[in-house]
């Protein structure tokens, strides 16, 4: 493959020959040599290499400016199964008794996954209790009542992973937070909390998944 062409290795192209008893005009003496262009001389690009910037392809990143999926405050845009565990879920949580929650957990391989590293195998209510500040799992019951009371969105629509997600700032970057919805995230988190978040640019905190059917996905933390 032979080197791009420099501009350098371009040859000038030879003035016309003026009749020497024709006079020069002012503006002809003053007048600079200009580079002449390639598409107009036939004068090969000088790196044929490069991409114009209207062939150039669109970055593999393109899909990151994505509008962020819808926040849904009306719960009964979710279907009746979504709406219905929903419910269950805070009856049980109000009611202080963590082992409540275990009959809404899946059994066997689609068990509710309770942070990224719970096994199958684990007790799903006992990770709970861990999750929690206190032995009972108070704590813990007091922030699922916390998440499951604002909006949610609904993700990998129309997919077999489509899922409901509480609490919507998980799908929503929070530098496109609204005033009303800092308010909201801060009944959550705290403000030092919230800062850290601000600086990471996602929100790190509790998020749970509830299938179209009416499964509990997952209860997890995290980016």
């Amino acid at each position: 493959m032979r080197p791009a062409l420099a501009l350098s290795d371009i040859p000038p192209i030879p003035a016309p020959q003026q009749d020497p008893t024709t006079p020069q005009t002012p503006a002809e003496d003053e007048k600079v040599d200009e580079l002449p262009d390639p598409g107009l001389t036939g004068i090969p690009d000088p790196d044929p290499l490069i991409k114009k910037p209207e062939t150039q392809q669109p970055p593999d990143n393109a899909d990151a400016d994505e509008p962020p999926p819808e926040v849904i405050h009306d719960i009964t845009r979710a279907p009746e199964p979504v709406r219905r565990l929903r419910e269950q879920m805070i009856e049980a949580a109000a009611s202080g008794d963590i082992e409540r929650l275990r009959t809404l957990m899946n059994p066997g391989p689609n068990q509710t996954q309770i942070l990224m590293e719970t096994s199958e195998d684990a007790d799903p209510v006992a990770a709970l209790k861990q999750l929690s500040g206190d032995d009972e799992g108070a704590e813990i019951l007091a922030i699922l009542i916390d998440i499951l009371s604002t909006g949610f969105v609904r993700v990998d629509v129309g997919t077999p992973n489509e899922t409901y997600v509480w609490p919507y700032f998980a799908e929503k970057p929070l530098a496109m937070l609204t005033p009303p919805e800092k308010v909201e995230l801060l009944r959550i988190v705290t403000a030092g909390d919230f800062a850290e978040m601000e600086e990471l640019g996602n929100y790190n905190f509790f998020r749970l998944g509830i299938t179209p059917d009416g499964k509990w996905k997952f209860f997890t933390a995290g980016d």
